[in-house]
């Protein structure tokens, strides 16, 4: 007798007289094995995320460059990362999570290795590109084992276990972060994702590689090139005007080429009969309202984060371990109370959590306009982070909900994978405009302008909400319950 995981993610057996198989369960090791390849595989993507914000000071005062460096040590990794998520799907589709997964891994742990001994900015910044092509295989692959491998209540718990795990990522990834480089240096937070790839490489190899079943899917990457062209050259020319002024062929010719190719884009999507992003899903209410919104709260949530961990430790002298710690209620309130208010806009609808979340968020960052030297982040903006953290919970599952439940069930996944792609997207953009908003370079006056515009940020979202997300069209009891249990 032989034995198989199939395409399903369930065991088949098959007896070598030619006896026609038949189905089995999936046997506790397979299923363990399958969810813990998935944890450490989506853990390492986003631990390296929330890593490396509180590094910054230190790479930028080991290898110079400032703050271009530092925008871009974040959007390369964003860019490629945003880019390529959505067609990392479909190769996955089509080529075999398994596959997928293991060239995801041993690219981002190639590339973490680049991070760690770049000798030069350009060289950390080229591998950081390199490690978010790597991340954009890993996300979606090990998602996608899981919910093949799982089914009914089990994949439920095995999602929720997932998410769970790889949300300590933001609580632990900072502090730990900070530790290393306070104790020993920054490269070594990119080297020691070598340990769980390592880690991940060797359990898959208990896990069988079967070939794709059914009619291989189109791979759109005329759609790919296209969006990766279209936001580059923006976000190029966004961070490098700085120095080169925007009147410099460097700049503008990147820009107006980036903005042609995005239109470009949009018009391929629309005419290709497979695109990787299906447009005619944001005429689908709550789905274009509710990524509308993800554009705005998510540029906030990113260029707040990384102008409030640069500020404490270049303005306000605070160490990268203790501007670690100083993230943490953020995250712990995110995590403790997210599923709370997923369980209370599934019975009353999401418009209200997803118009007054972004709102308090928002305030949170207005009351951080009470920061100046000498400096107390105990009054000045522990207050402020904690409303931010109260206003993110308030948001997050109730907008996820909202997205989700709006889509036809058979679309849930790329409808999954473009509320990605948006809120990466959106914070990459909004990174980019960091040094124009700071004129250059980071001091009170020049956090105080972060402040304010990541408030308005907010409130285009909340207000977008307001008078776009129906609550007739949310999300059914149990995509609310799913969202729930994921959180």
């Amino acid at each position: 007798m032989t034995r198989g995981i199939g395409r399903d993610g369930e065991i088949f057996a098959r007896k070598s007289s030619g006896e026609s198989s038949r189905k089995l369960s999936p046997s506790a090791s397979v299923e363990r094995t399958v969810l813990l390849v998935a944890i450490l595989a989506s853990f390492v993507a986003f631990l390296d995320g929330a890593i490396v914000n509180v590094a910054l000071p230190a790479i930028t005062a080991d290898l110079g460059g400032g703050l271009v460096l530092q925008q871009w040590v974040v959007d390369a990794y964003l860019l490629s990362l945003g880019a390529l998520i959505l067609i990392a799907g479909a190769v996955s589709d089509a080529f075999g999570r398994v596959r997928i997964l293991r060239a995801g891994l041993i690219v981002f742990g190639v590339a973490s290795l680049g991070c760690a001994f770049a000798p030069e900015g350009a060289l950390l910044v080229a591998a950081r590109a390199v490690q978010g092509a790597g991340a954009a295989m890993l996300v979606p692959s090990s998602l996608a084992m899981i919910t093949e491998t799982f089914s009914g209540p089990e994949r439920a718990r095995a999602i929720g276990t997932w998410t769970g795990w790889t949300g300590t990522a933001f609580i632990a990834g900072p502090l730990f972060g900070g530790l290393l480089v306070d104790s020993v240096s920054w490269r070594l937070i990119f080297a020691i994702n070598v340990i769980p790839i390592g880690a991940t490489l060797l359990l898959l190899l208990r896990i069988k590689s079967p070939a794709p079943a059914g009619t291989r899917r189109r791979i759109d990457f005329v759609g790919a090139l296209l969006a990766a062209a279209g936001l580059g050259g923006p976000v190029f020319a966004l961070i490098e005007q700085l120095q080169l002024g925007w009147q410099n062929p460097t700049v503008f010719v990147p820009f107006v080429l980036g903005v042609f190719c995005f239109g470009g884009f949009l018009w391929w999507e629309h005419r290709t009969p497979q695109p990787m992003m299906p447009l005619g899903l944001f005429r689908i209410r709550n789905f274009g309202v509710g990524n509308l919104a993800t554009a705005f709260i998510y540029a906030g949530v990113s260029l707040g984060q990384l102008v409030v961990v640069l500020f404490l430790q270049e303005v306000a002298g605070l160490s990268a371990a203790w501007t670690g710690l100083a993230t943490i209620p953020v995250a712990l309130l995110s995590l403790l109370l997210a599923g709370v208010f997923g369980g209370l806009a599934g019975k009353h609808g999401p418009r209200l959590f997803m118009t007054a979340g972004p709102l308090v968020a928002g305030i949170g960052y207005l009351l951080m306009l009470t920061s100046h030297l000498p400096f107390d982040f105990w009054t000045q903006v522990l207050p402020g982070l904690i409303l931010f953290g109260l206003g993110l919970a308030i948001t997050v599952a109730p907008l996820t909900a909202a997205i989700l439940g709006a889509v036809p069930p058979g679309q849930s996944g790329i409808g999954s994978a473009v509320n990605n792609a948006v809120s990466r997207v959106a914070g990459l953009v909004a990174i980019a405009f960091a040094g124009v908003i700071v004129n250059g370079a980071l001091d009170v006056a020049g956090f105080h302008r972060v402040l304010t515009v990541t408030a308005v940020l907010f409130a285009a979202g909340g207000i977008i909400s307001a008078l776009g997300i129906s609550n007739s069209s949310s999300a059914p009891p149990v995509v609310v319950r799913r969202v729930v249990e994921g959180l």
